[in-house]
């Protein structure tokens, strides 16, 4: 078995509650956020952002363990590093694209926010071409 998949049932539920944990914060942020928008909004836009800042700090104590996957990955791969870079640089180019999309939409400027999207894909086909080109290959040499 892997050494990096959470194998163990105590693991998972853990992994399970911490996500129930943050849906709830989250929730609970909105709710108190749309109560108190009524009276104060800059209080409101306060709890908002507070709530935020809570779960991306919460989220960043989380990462030493994604790290850890990653360079346990990167050592069953180490023969085709560059695939693993183009996939890693994928990833990235998704969560960027979607963190920045999501936040102009919030702002109310949805044009842009689909442009962004627009972009981040063109550039996920463009950054994975070798990867499409190595799997024609590879499906080429079986016909």
């Amino acid at each position: 078995m892997l050494p990096f998949v959470i194998s163990g049932r105590a693991e998972r539920e853990e992994t399970a509650m911490n996500m129930i944990k943050i849906a709830c914060l989250g929730i609970a942020a909105v709710l108190l956020a749309l109560f108190v928008k009524q009276t104060n909004a800059p209080f409101s836009e306060l709890i908002s952002l507070s709530a935020c800042v809570l779960i991306i700090f919460y989220s960043i104590s989380k990462l030493s363990s994604v790290f850890e996957l990653l360079e346990t990955l990167s050592g069953y791969v180490s023969e085709q590093k560059s695939y693993f870079k183009i996939l890693m640089k994928i990833i990235g180019i998704t969560y960027v694209a979607d963190f920045s999309a999501n936040l102009c939409r919030d702002a109310g400027y949805s044009a842009i926010a689909g442009q962004i999207e627009i972009f981040g894909k063109i550039s996920i086909f463009a950054v994975s071409s070798p990867i499409i080109l190595a799997l024609i290959e590879a499906v080429y040499t079986f016909v």
